[in-house]
């Protein structure tokens, strides 16, 4: 995959200067761009953090919260949306509205979002997880893991909650976030009118996703009209198929952290491909992720100037972790990861979104 390294350079943020400052990259008149970004007294972009959170995991999103909160949005405060397909309790809530200074709001669930769809046959779903099960698949006997997919797939993005947003940026419970975020990346959505923005990309396990590819393919033959032109040199189709779009490489951005437009997610573009999607059933039969649904959605809708790497972010979920390799953002405590870690190497800017086979 000859191209994928220049891609995704393309989508690269973040450099330092001589002073050791922050600037973003490669773009004109970075200095003038940066100082806006980092201006606190502007009016905020119409955003907002999206937690889809159990009452379960309140000590865990606190985590979550302490980070971002610390080390980014005490000096913006972006009002944080919680949704839950149960009811938050009042410990919930007010044991999270204590984290921030920034407006909270919470939000059910419908139930039609997390639930079977007429057109679901449950027995057979059942014997698919069973079979998933037997194959020691993360997740493959889990039901509920099936309805969040199938919800921060397609559903979660049309919340009232979300009507008056641009962009979100989501958020889990137990996420790390290593350095010092000193400027706005709602604002440089907003400034470069950018759709999708990631940090780590990873590959999928194959056996969730058998018929996920062919079942696009089929979308995109019926829904021309939505694609971008692959033969076009911003094409980002090299991101997801090493073979001109035959097969899927299993690429994905990993959609626990992603800053997004919420007009994007909501297009009919998009919309249209996820209810084909859902239609075909392999949100229950197969146990299709969000992290590629959305993936393969932006590769082959959006151009490369509409993504955007995050490097410049230090995150950690689970055991997957990207961290900078700056060395001075080490020694002047912008970071306290060990770049050593990282999921993802920078070298000259030669960088692939995912790193292993």
């Amino acid at each position: 995959m000859d191209d994928v390294p220049k891609a995704a350079a393309a989508v690269a943020a973040v450099k330092l200067d001589q002073d050791d400052q922050q600037v973003i990259a490669p773009h004109d008149n970075a200095d003038e761009e940066y100082k806006r970004l980092t201006d606190a007294t502007l009016p905020r972009v119409k955003a907002a953090f999206v937690v889809l959170v159990r009452n379960s995991e309140l000590y865990a999103l606190r985590s979550s919260m302490r980070y971002l909160e610390d080390r980014f949005n005490h000096k913006y405060n972006y009002p944080w949306i919680f949704l839950n397909e149960e009811p938050f309790t009042e410990e919930f809530r007010n044991m999270t509205s204590m984290m921030t200074q920034a407006e909270v709001h919470y939000g059910l669930v419908p139930q039609e979002h997390w639930s079977y769809p007429d057109f679901i046959d449950q027995e057979y779903a059942a014997q698919c997880r069973e079979d998933l099960a037997a194959e020691d698949i993360p997740y493959g006997g889990s039901e509920s893991y099936r309805h969040m997919c199938r919800y921060q797939s397609g559903f979660f993005m049309l919340h009232p909650l979300l009507d008056d947003l641009d962009y979100y940026w989501r958020v889990e419970p137990g996420v790390k976030f290593s350095c010092d975020i000193d400027y706005d990346p709602f604002r440089l959505m907003q400034e470069r009118d950018l759709k999708y923005g990631f940090t780590i990309a990873l590959r999928e396990y194959k056996a969730t996703i058998p018929s996920l590819w062919k079942t696009t393919l089929d979308f995109a033959k019926s829904h021309p009209q939505y694609i971008y032109p692959r033969t076009r040199p911003d094409s980002l189709l090299r991101l997801v198929s090493d073979d001109n779009g035959w097969s899927y490489n299993l690429c994905h951005f990993w959609s626990n952290f992603e800053i997004a437009s919420v007009k994007y997610m909501r297009s009919e573009g998009y919309q249209s491909y996820f209810k084909y999607l859902d239609e075909a059933g392999g949100f229950f039969y197969e146990r299709w992720g969000d992290a590629p649904v959305h993936s393969i959605a932006v590769a082959l809708m959006l151009k490369q100037s509409d993504v955007h790497w995050f490097y410049d972010i230090g995150y950690k979920h689970d055991n997957f972790e990207h961290c900078p390799t700056e060395e001075k953002w080490l020694t002047n405590s912008k970071c306290y990861c060990e770049p050593s870690t990282s999921f993802g190497k920078f070298d000259q800017g030669n960088v692939s979104p995912c790193h292993y086979s």
